[in-house]
C-alpha cells in the first residue's frame, strides 16, 4: 500500500469512527460525514488523475455535487431541530415522538 492510499484509507477511517463514537451532537456528526465525503473526492480526483482518462474526470464532480446537497440537507435538518427541540443533541431526539 503506499503512503498515499494509506493516508486517505486513514482519514476515510477516523471520520467513521468520529461518526460512530462521538454522536453527542448533530453538528459533530455532520462534519465527520463531510470529512469523509471529502477523502473519497480527494481520492476520486487523484485516481482520475493517475488513470490519464478525461472519461473518469466527471466523477469526482458529481460527488462534489452529491456532498453540497447532502451537507446543505444536513444544515438544514439542523437549523430545524434547534428550532423545534431547542438544542443540537441527538440524545434529546425521539423518533417515537415526531
Amino acid at each position: 500500500m503506499t503512503p498515499t492510499h494509506f493516508a486517505f484509507s486513514s482519514m476515510f477511517t477516523l471520520g467513521l469512527m468520529g461518526l460512530a463514537f462521538h454522536r453527542t451532537q448533530l453538528l459533530s456528526a455532520l462534519l465527520c460525514l463531510e470529512s469523509m465525503m471529502l477523502t473519497l473526492f480527494i481520492a476520486l480526483s487523484i485516481w482520475a488523475l493517475q488513470l490519464g482518462m478525461t472519461s473518469y474526470s466527471t466523477a469526482p464532480m458529481f460527488l462534489l455535487a452529491f456532498s453540497a446537497c447532502e451537507a446543505s440537507a444536513g444544515l438544514a435538518l439542523l437549523v430545524a431541530t434547534a428550532r423545534t427541540h431547542g438544542t443540537g443533541h441527538l440524545q434529546s431526539l425521539n423518533l417515537l415522538q415526531c
